[in-house]
């Protein structure tokens, strides 16, 4: 046999051989044996976010802070894969999300309550406002192995809350400029400042449904234990459809790292 052929046939040897351990590294971290099947997900992880107008309107003159309160998701995915890279995916997430922030702002309208009246129109100074949303997603996603231990997931999600509030306060700015114009913006002039601010709830305007898109990804890191992080973006309004108290549509937007054990 010639050196030639020799090296010819320790090259296939070699591929043939690169080959089986790929395709054996492709079924260690698949779903079931031939890498076709169904599997389940429990998943829990911790969530932050926001909920925001965008793009940011022009009556927010600055954020002074923006403190994500934490969060948390458990849930449950079952998926399919149809082939060596590509499936589907449906769960139930169960989650809490929050956030805090404090915002100058200007000719920003809204309702707000001082002494006992509620009063309508413009506000100039610093508002600070909490939110806070417990409920259910239901993200329904196709996914695709990038590689053996990487899986990458999309598709659009729907929510519905269990228990929301949307309230906050509303008072004089660092230089002192607090006031509400009431019902247009040369109105009557309110002063509110820190000692008496003026209060609002909007917790009963939510929209009980939420839906947009999620993208995700998983890694693999032992036999049953995957690493992920996803990103839900809001794309519906969470007023009401007749709610005008606030001027601008806002939209959940959160972020969610954590484990999922792998069936």
């Amino acid at each position: 046999m010639t050196n030639k052929m020799k090296y010819i046939l320790a090259v296939v040897a070699l591929l043939s051989a690169t080959i089986m351990q790929a395709q054996d590294s492709w079924e260690k971290w698949g779903p079931t044996r031939g890498m076709k099947g169904a599997g389940v997900l429990v998943r829990a992880g911790y969530t932050i976010g926001g909920t925001t107008p965008l793009p940011l309107p022009e009556e927010i003159r600055s954020i002074n802070a923006f403190s994500p309160k934490g969060g948390a998701t458990i849930g449950v995915d079952v998926y399919k894969m149809f082939c060596k890279r590509w499936g589907a995916s449906m769960g139930w997430h169960f989650f809490y999300e929050g956030f805090h922030t404090s915002a100058d702002v200007k000719n920003y309208k809204m309702s707000l309550t001082m002494d006992g009246n509620t009063m309508s129109g413009y506000f100039t100074g610093t508002d600070i406002t909490n939110t806070d949303m417990w409920g259910m997603t239901i993200p329904i996603l196709a996914t695709f192995r990038i590689s053996p231990r990487w899986n990458l997931s999309f598709g659009p999600y729907f929510s519905t809350y269990f228990k929301k509030n949307f309230s906050g306060e509303v008072y004089d700015n660092e230089k002192g400029v607090g006031y509400l114009r009431v019902n247009d913006p040369t109105g009557e002039k309110v002063n509110i400042d820190r000692n008496n601010p003026a209060t609002y709830d909007f917790s009963d305007n939510m929209f009980q449904w939420n839906a947009g898109m999620e993208v995700g990804f998983d890694w693999k890191a032992c036999k049953h234990m995957n690493v992920f992080a996803k990103l839900d973006w809001g794309m519906t309004n969470i007023w009401e459809p007749d709610f005008d108290a606030v001027a601008f549509r806002m939209y959940p937007i959160y972020a969610t790292i954590g484990l999922a054990y792998r069936y």
